[in-house]
């Protein structure tokens, strides 16, 4: 048996069997092939198979986001059986002796260029689908892995993991993440607890060999042991026992109201990045949607999302809420989330960069499109606008020109839609500040506490080495949100928290005596903040937080 330390950094245990995730350079580089019929069947297996893992991706989406964003994969299933495409690709092999992988990679990058010169809007667009295609066949070529076995649990181990690619695992094969690199308050890490998925970073010594072996990872602990001892397995199966009677006990406050020790009422609701994290959500009893991660829908696609795509996902959410509030965050990408369809370029500090609503007000045809599909999803449910990364004035009253031009447009078209409280994110020290401003235009906040201690605290949150320092608990942090606090309330408005710390035992009385109105968690801490919440008092002294 090997122990290894590293983060716990979402709770729980796993035993299982272990997935090793390579990440391999995809350098094509030309090889003469002695064999030209083997290759050509070589080609012709792979695109078998990529093409069953389509029809797979596509049934799979189908179930989760609708039939709209399941229409990505049959576009690509077509491209993948164009007798052109693929004959050229034959030819190619035949005429010149190069591996598959060679002649797939020249052939898709010729055509996607070809493309990209069209005059044609509709065209251009498919360039970024004939590079999907082109990535996933050389993918199946080389016998590179990308998703896990079907019928089958594992921990996936992995140096590192991008938001987009944790997001795109099937939660249900998913026991545990262990990754070498990584952060509590990553995305990554942030999206494992949203999933329920015990998640441990800063592993260090990771192994390919360890694929296929089994482990026990504890994300409570930040202890994984390869080839465990029966004693090590039994006490996890204890653990696992603990875990499930304390869920149990938890169960028992479902349909309970979310009150405070002396009984005000707060609105407890679930951070989601997809419509599979819905299920979570009813069966955890949350009163609302407080965080939906709009920007997963744009990451690990080269092609943006369109306005029928995103009308689809937000419809159906919004319809399976019930009326209960849905708050759609838009567009957040930038820093560690990235979307191939968005050229954001090279930045050398990119948290302090082109992100979020900067992004939006910069390229207004991707923030019209995203408003035009929630104003229209909103006759679905009771749908909320939510705007990160405000940092002035100016930026929050440009957003809400651009909705006003948005409804606008709808009204001239005859499309209905709903009246749709707009609100922002208190996610850096200036907003904080310009509280008082802000709250004469917005309808409500959310407090970020990972990006607000973040640049409070000039503190990186993906560096691990900074750890120690991240921390919510900061007086300067509290200082501010306090300061928000006050100001939204005077204005008549109600502010929230959705970051990390909002399950955060110690610091709910702090926020219940701020007079915090709402909460959003990961879907498996609803019960468990409704439970902190009960015997929370709110009767912390504030004095060391009023600036």
């Amino acid at each position: 048996m090997k122990e290894l330390r590293g983060r716990g950094v979402s709770g729980g245990i796993a035993v299982g069997k272990i997935f090793f995730l390579e990440k391999t350079d995809k350098k094509i580089i030309r090889r003469k092939v002695d064999n030209v019929r083997a290759e050509l069947e070589r080609l012709s297996a792979s695109a078998d198979a990529y093409l069953d893992r389509l029809m797979a991706l596509k049934v799979k989406t189908y179930a989760q986001a609708g039939e709209d964003s399941s229409m990505i994969f049959e576009t690509h299933s077509l491209m993948l059986m164009d007798p052109d495409f693929m004959g050229e690709i034959e030819n190619m092999i035949q005429s010149q002796s190069v591996n598959a992988e060679y002649a797939v990679k020249l052939t898709g990058d010729r055509l996607a260029e070809s493309l990209r010169l069209s005059d044609s809007e509709y065209m251009r667009e498919r360039a970024a689908d004939v590079e999907d295609i082109t990535d996933g066949l050389i993918d199946t070529l080389a016998g590179r892995r990308t998703s896990l076995p079907a019928g089958e649990k594992f921990i996936v181990a992995a140096e590192d993991l991008s938001p987009g690619e944790t997001a795109s695992f099937d939660r249900d094969s998913v026991l545990a993440f262990i990754t070498k690199y990584g952060s509590a308050t990553s995305h990554t890490s942030i999206l494992a607890r949203t999933m329920g998925i015990p998640a441990i970073v800063g592993v260090d010594d990771m192994d390919p060999g360890w694929d296929g072996r089994t482990a026990c990872a504890d994300g409570n602990s930040g202890a994984v042991y390869i080839d465990p001892d029966r004693a090590t397995v039994k006490a996890a199966e204890e653990k696992l026992r603990l875990q499930k009677e304390n869920d149990l006990r938890l169960s028992s406050l479902i349909g309970r109201p979310s009150v405070t020790a002396e009984g005000r009422k707060i609105m407890l609701f679930a951070n989601i990045t997809t419509p599979a994290d819905i299920d979570a959500v009813l069966s955890n009893d949350a009163e609302g949607i407080g965080l939906f991660r709009s920007e997963f829908m744009y990451m690990d696609r080269r092609s943006l999302p369109s306005e029928e795509e995103l009308f689809s996902v937000y419809s159906s959410i919004a319809a399976r809420m019930g009326g209960k509030p849905v708050i759609i965050r838009t567009l957040d990408i930038g820093a560690d989330k990235k979307a191939p369809g968005i050229d954001l370029g090279e930045e050398e500090n990119p948290a302090l960069g082109l992100r979020a609503i900067r992004l939006c007000l910069k390229r207004r045809d991707i923030f019209k499109t995203q408003l035009r599909a929630i104003y229209r999803a909103s006759l679905k449910g009771n749908i909320y606008i939510m705007l990160p990364m405000i940092t002035t004035k100016k930026e929050l009253e440009d957003s809400l020109a651009i909705a006003g031009g948005v409804r606008a447009e709808l009204k001239a078209d005859g499309i209905e839609f709903k009246d749709v409280p707009v609100g922002i994110m208190i996610e850096t020290p200036s907003a904080a500040l310009i509280s008082d401003e802000l709250a004469e235009l917005a309808d409500f906040f959310s407090v970020g506490t990972n990006d607000l201690t973040q640049y409070t605290l000039a503190c990186d949150r993906q560096n691990p080495a900074l750890s120690d320092l991240y921390d919510p608990s900061e007086t300067s942090v509290l200082r501010l949100i306090k300061l928000a606090a006050d100001n939204i309330h005077k204005k008549g408005k109600w502010i929230g928290v959705c970051g990390e710390a909002a399950a955060d035992r110690e610091l709910l009385e702090i926020f219940m005596s701020m007079g915090i109105d709402e909460l959003s968690v990961s879907p498996k801490r609803v019960l468990y903040v409704r439970d902190a919440l009960g015997k929370a008092a709110g009767r912390s002294s504030l004095e060391k937080y009023t600036l």
